[in-house]
């Protein structure tokens, strides 16, 4: 007899069931977030277990890795598809939804998640930081701009490094209470300014030391933070068949539907990481609008911008610069610039 295990994860505690193959629920209990713990309440039962399942979320890394350490066969499982598996029933509650995990993974009604290894976890938090430090830089420089307006004050394009200058030299004019408010945000804003500079000369290094990401640099339009950030979201690439999945992977192909005779594609699916999406976009729109490098990439694009306008042709090229960056990883290759056959749909 095979046994099965579900467990419903909160933040201090975790609920489990254990089914066996025909269903029948045969221990079911809570034990707290943790791996040693929930290895020992599992234990209790003295029951061994097939697959254990845990949905996807911010602990599931910690505890999956634990589990998997202490013997058992832990599989992360997409919480998407789960919630939808989960919705059917009437009363939801944590020990439902563990009963519900369990017999998904009796069944093999599942989506296993990939997990990233600890390199490519610590460079996804590195670049997701500094990511956040431009976003608030951003805000902050946003903000100054809009006060200023109130007195008619109105900047053009100037860079982050003189934007600060440029303030303090028109706020002697200023009300007290106005200089003061303002001076306490560029404050932050040079301080945050600092912090970006000081990343960015790190990722310059850690790119100088990974062959790949060279690699992927030597494609118009594709630059530091878009190729370090697709070799640590990639992770493994064998984990894909074929290469054209990969734009399926990160929501850049459209959504089917078919019934009988009918059959209908919608919108992308936007599936995957929205960041690496909007990263591939980006450097899809650089490589069409502002990029003098040909390439038959380039070319395909800009014939496709000519029918179907620049959104569409930037989402096309992101959706194809994923498919060659992972053939890339495979094949060990550089970017092929004359190469139709390395475009491949």
């Amino acid at each position: 007899m095979r046994y099965y295990a579900g467990l419903d994860v909160a933040l201090k505690e975790t609920f489990m069931c254990i089914v066996d193959e025909t269903g029948k629920r045969v221990f079911e209990s809570k034990a707290a977030t943790n791996p040693q713990a929930l290895y020992k309440e599992l234990t209790k039962s003295g029951i061994s277990l097939e697959k254990v399942g845990l949905e996807a979320g911010s602990l599931s890394k910690f505890l999956t890795k634990g589990l998997q350490d202490l013997g058992l066969n832990a599989i992360c499982i997409d919480a998407r598809k789960m919630a939808a598996i989960l919705s059917v029933t009437i009363n939801k509650t944590d020990k439902n939804d563990a009963r519900g995990i369990a017999d998904a993974m009796r069944c093999n009604h599942y989506k296993k998640v990939n997990l990233r290894n600890c390199e490519d976890n610590s460079i996804s938090i590195f670049l997701n930081s500094r990511s956040l430090l431009v976003e608030n830089r951003v805000r902050l420089k946003n903000t100054i701009r809009g006060f200023l307006k109130t007195y008619g004050l109105c900047f053009g394009e100037i860079s982050h490094d003189k934007f600060s200058k440029a303030v303090y030299e028109i706020l002697s004019n200023l009300s007290t209470e106005t200089i003061y408010g303002i001076e306490s945000l560029l404050t932050n804003y040079d301080l945050i300014n600092e912090q970006i500079k000081k990343l960015d000369k790190q990722l310059n290094e850690l790119c100088k030391q990974n062959e790949e990401v060279q690699r992927f640099m030597e494609i118009p339009g594709v630059g530091m933070v878009v190729a370090m950030t697709y070799r640590a979201d990639m992770g493994n690439p064998t984990r894909f068949e074929k290469s054209e999945s990969v734009g399926a992977y990160y929501g850049m192909t459209p959504r089917q539907y078919s019934s009988g005779e009918k059959i209908k594609m919608g919108r992308v699916s936007k599936c995957g990481s929205k960041n690496m999406r909007t990263l591939l976009i980006e450097a899809a729109t650089v490589m069409l609008t502002r990029s003098k490098i040909w390439s038959s990439l380039k070319a395909w694009g800009l014939k496709l911008m000519k029918k179907q306008g620049l959104k569409k042709a930037a989402m096309a090229v992101g959706r194809k610069l994923s498919v060659i960056m992972h053939r890339m990883l495979i094949s060990g290759e550089n970017f092929r610039f004359n190469n139709n056959e390395q475009t491949a749909s």
